[in-house]
């Protein structure tokens, strides 16, 4: 049975889940606490070599800070893409033209004497009007899943976090509640304060805790691979909004058969996927190419592609006794917006703060404040992206006239506000002011 850490004892903590979100929790805590804290990070997975796993993420300049504030950007800073320019257009597969109707920068734009075009860099002086200051830095970075995996897997055995290859099969709180004893799928039991399920939109400890989901599946599944082409994409995102889903192309850093490389993320409608699936290589790329375009010049498969369902859930409660859900564990999004991960990554900064915080004050990591105190954080920006992207893929995903004249119209009218879109831009990057989380900020807990 676990009591309260006594003086000079360690909280223990275990994670469960070896994902990206699981490892920077792990890491926080230990590099803000590392004799205060232990820390046990639990998953199979960790058995298995990142290589394997060939997707790509945005991480957003919040998510960059953290990770630079964690010791980890300086390791995969040289395989990290900048997106220096997001374009958005809105169209019908078969139109010979896609007409852009939303384009910024992710160093921020400034309207010139006129009103106009905008130039990029800091302003002359300040601005009084709202969001009129460009966003210094770029809004997000493309990572291969298997660069970031590995980079926070090195890092976390350098800080002392215990990784074992076993996942957590239940957590059961002990009889008095001071502690809660966990039971590993190789049949040893850890004795922890907390436990941190980051173990994934199936989550058995949200199960065995009694927390309901709520949500639904959505009539797509998304596509991904990494595409070759012959141009360079020069740090542009391009998101093509069809009728049957988005469909982006994420640049990634140079490489592959043909000198450059993208990400592509495609939402299709279920039914055709199997056809998609089904088709050869050859056909398969012609697919792509109706989509991808002829802007970059010959394209090439440089991963198979790979499929997978679409869904929107959400945790009806993010802690239970001497338990915290963060990531897919407690939300899962549509991919329209590309921050699935950082909203899992905020989770991780949030929680980290909120423990360590608890420690330094004397109070018990695991008690029931603490973790509402986090649960409160997170859970109303959570349900806010969550409704916006789905909104959005309702909005986009569909071909009713009326739909789309407006929605255009609305896209154009951003594109002239500048204002509007460098507001739109700081969303995406998702830095917080002053009194968000510490490492969000790049500032270490």
């Amino acid at each position: 049975m676990t009591g309260p850490a006594g003086r000079g004892q360690s909280w223990r903590i275990v994670v469960a889940g070896g994902g990206i979100v699981g490892l920077a929790l792990a890491l926080a805590l230990r590099r803000a606490a590392p004799r205060a804290i232990e820390v046990t990070l639990a998953d199979p997975a960790l058995a298995r070599d990142p290589d394997g796993d060939r997707r790509a993420y945005a991480v957003s300049a919040a998510s960059r800070r953290m990770l630079s504030a964690l010791d980890v950007w300086a390791g995969i800073a040289g395989r990290a893409q900048e997106m220096r320019e997001m374009v958005i257009t809105d169209s019908h597969l078969a139109d010979p033209v896609r007409p852009v109707f939303l384009e910024f920068g992710g160093d921020g734009e400034r309207r010139d004497d006129e009103g106009g075009a905008a130039e990029h860099g800091a302003p002359d002086e300040p601005s009084s009007e709202p969001f009129a200051e460009p966003f210094a830095e770029p809004f997000a970075h493309m990572v291969e899943s298997a660069v970031l995996v590995r980079a926070l897997r090195d890092t976390c055995r350098e800080a002392g976090v215990e990784m074992l290859e076993a996942g957590v099969r239940r957590a059961t709180p002990d009889a008095d509640g001071a502690g809660v004893s966990v039971r590993l799928t190789d049949g040893s039991t850890r004795e922890a304060h907390l436990v941190c399920a980051a173990d994934g939109k199936r989550s058995r400890l949200r199960e065995g805790a009694g927390i309901g989901w709520s949500g639904w599946d959505y009539p797509q599944s998304g596509l991904s691979a990494i595409v070759g082409h012959a141009r360079d994409h020069e740090g542009r995102a391009i998101q093509h909004f069809l009728p049957s889903g988005p469909f982006a192309m994420l640049p990634l850093t140079p490489g592959g058969s043909l000198g450059h490389r993208s990400a592509i993320v495609w939402s299709e409608r279920k039914t055709n996927v199997p056809h998609m699936l089904a088709l050869d290589e050859d056909m398969l790329l012609e697919e792509i190419e109706r989509r991808f375009g002829l802007e970059l010049g010959a394209i090439a498969l440089e991963t198979p592609i790979q499929a997978f369902p679409l869904e929107f859930g959400l945790a009806r409660a993010f802690v239970a006794q001497r338990l915290a859900l963060l990531g897919d564990a407690a939300h899962v999004i549509h991919p329209i917006a590309g921050q699935g991960v950082n909203l899992g990554l905020k989770d991780a900064a949030v929680l980290a703060e909120r423990i360590v915080s608890a420690v330094r004050l004397g109070m018990d990591l695991g008690a029931a404040d603490v973790l509402e105190d986090y649960q409160r954080a997170r859970r109303a920006d959570t349900v806010a992206m969550g409704l916006a992207t789905d909104a959005l893929n309702r909005l986009f995903s569909n071909d009713v006239a009326p739909v789309r004249m407006l929605r255009d119209l609305g896209l154009g009218l951003v594109n002239r506000m500048p204002a509007a879109k460098r507001f739109f831009m700081r969303e995406a990057a998702g830095v917080p002011g002053q009194g968000g989380a510490r490492l969000l900020r790049g500032e270490a807990l």
